[in-house]
C-alpha cells in the first residue's frame, strides 16, 4: 500500500447496523500513514465492511479509495433506510436509546421468521440485502484487490461447522451467507450448501489471519457481551439470544489466544492454529451500552453517523495510547472482554 512502518491485520465483528462503528474505526485507521492494513477478516457486518474496503482499495484506489467506498456504502444504506418500513415510532423516540421495539416492522421481522420458518426463501423471508450489496459493491474489484487479504465467515447449516470465503471467491451470495440472520431471513445457498450468519462460528474469524502471517491482530468488537436493559418482547429476546450466541466463539478465541497461544480453526473444530501474535482490541462496549437491544436494526442517518464518529474517536484514542506497542506487545485487556 505505502511504506507504512507497522503492519496490522484486522478482525471485524458483526452486529447489524453497529457496523457503522467499525466504519468509523476503519476511516481513522486508513488515515494513519504509519500503519499498513494487510488483511481483514469479518463476519456479517464485519465481512461487508471488509469487502467494501477491498472494493475501494483495488486497482490503485488506495487508502483514499477505501475511505470513499465506506462513506458511499454507509450513506447509501442510511438513504435507503429512510424509505424502509422499519422506522421508529413516536413511542420509540420518547423511549430513547434509538430503540425500535415499538416498530411494527421490527416485530414483523421476528414474527415472519417464526411463522414461515425461513430456511428457504419465501416472500416474507427474502433478504433485501442481496440487491443492495450487488449495487453498492463491485465484487470483480474485490476479487482483484491484491493489496489485501480478505476472509468472511459463514455457518454451514447441515454440518454446524464454519466456512471461510476468501477474497478471490467473494460475491454477493457469499457475503449474504456471512450476514444471514436465521431468525429473520432465509438461508443463503452457495454451491449446494445452505448457510447462516458467520457470527455463530467465528465473530470474527481469527485463524485465517494467523495462518496468513499476522503478527499484530486488532479486533474491532461491536457485538455487546453485556446489556444494561433486559429484553422487552419476543423480538428483543430473539435478538439478545443471537447476540449471546455470537459472542461465544469470540470469547473462546480470545481465551485461547491469551492462555494457550493458539486459536481454534473455524472450519475444522478439532484443530488449532499456533498464534504467536500480539492481540489488540477496540471495543464499542462503552459506546453501545446505553443503546436498546433493538437498535442494531436502526439505520437512520443520524444514528449511523453517531456510531461512525464514536468508532473514529475510539480508533484515535487507541492509536494515541498504543501505537508504540504495535510490534512489541499485546495490549488487549481481558477485563474489557470478560468482565464488561
Amino acid at each position: 500500500m505505502t511504506t507504512a512502518s507497522k503492519k496490522i491485520s484486522l478482525g471485524l465483528q458483526g452486529g447489524g447496523t453497529y457496523g457503522a462503528y467499525t466504519w468509523g474505526v476503519l476511516d481513522r485507521l486508513l488515515q494513519e500513514e504509519r500503519l499498513e492494513i494487510v488483511a481483514l477478516s469479518g463476519a456479517s457486518a464485519g465481512a461487508i465492511n471488509a469487502a467494501v474496503v477491498a472494493d475501494g482499495m483495488a486497482r490503485g484506489g488506495g487508502r483514499a479509495g477505501a475511505r470513499r467506498a465506506l462513506d458511499r456504502f454507509w450513506h447509501a444504506l442510511a438513504g435507503t433506510a429512510m424509505f424502509s418500513p422499519l422506522q421508529r415510532t413516536p413511542a420509540d423516540h420518547l423511549a430513547g436509546g434509538f430503540t425500535m421495539r415499538h416498530s411494527p416492522a421490527y416485530q414483523m421481522l421476528e414474527m415472519a421468521g417464526a411463522l414461515a420458518g425461513p430456511v428457504r426463501e419465501m416472500p416474507l423471508t427474502v433478504n433485501p440485502l442481496r440487491q443492495f450489496l450487488s449495487v453498492m459493491i463491485d465484487f470483480e474489484r474485490v476479487r482483484a484487490c491484491e493489496e489485501l487479504q480478505v476472509f468472511a465467515s459463514a455457518t454451514n447449516i447441515r454440518t454446524g461447522s464454519g466456512k471461510l470465503f476468501r477474497r478471490e471467491e467473494l460475491d454477493a451470495q457469499r457475503l449474504m451467507a456471512s450476514a444471514c440472520l436465521p431468525t429473520v431471513f432465509a438461508a443463503a445457498e452457495v454451491d449446494g450448501e445452505l448457510y447462516w450468519d458467520g457470527s455463530y462460528v467465528a465473530n470474527p474469524p481469527l485463524a485465517p489471519l494467523v495462518e496468513a502471517g499476522a503478527e499484530d491482530l486488532l479486533v474491532v468488537q461491536i457485538n455487546p457481551v453485556a446489556r444494561m436493559e433486559a429484553p422487552h418482547n419476543m423480538a428483543d429476546i430473539s435478538n439478545r439470544a443471537n447476540e449471546i450466541a455470537f459472542n461465544i466463539s469470540f470469547l473462546r478465541q480470545v481465551n485461547a489466544l491469551l492462555h494457550s497461544g493458539a486459536v481454534p480453526d473455524e472450519e475444522y473444530g478439532d484443530s488449532t492454529v499456533l498464534a504467536p501474535v500480539r492481540l489488540h482490541l477496540i471495543s464499542a462496549a462503552q459506546a453501545l451500552k446505553e443503546l436498546s437491544i433493538s437498535s442494531k436494526f436502526n439505520a437512520e442517518p443520524r444514528f449511523l453517523q453517531m456510531l461512525h464518529d464514536r468508532g473514529a474517536a475510539a480508533a484515535d484514542a487507541c492509536l494515541d495510547k498504543h501505537f508504540d506497542d504495535i510490534g512489541r506487545r499485546t495490549t488487549l485487556d481481558p477485563a474489557l472482554v470478560f468482565r464488561p
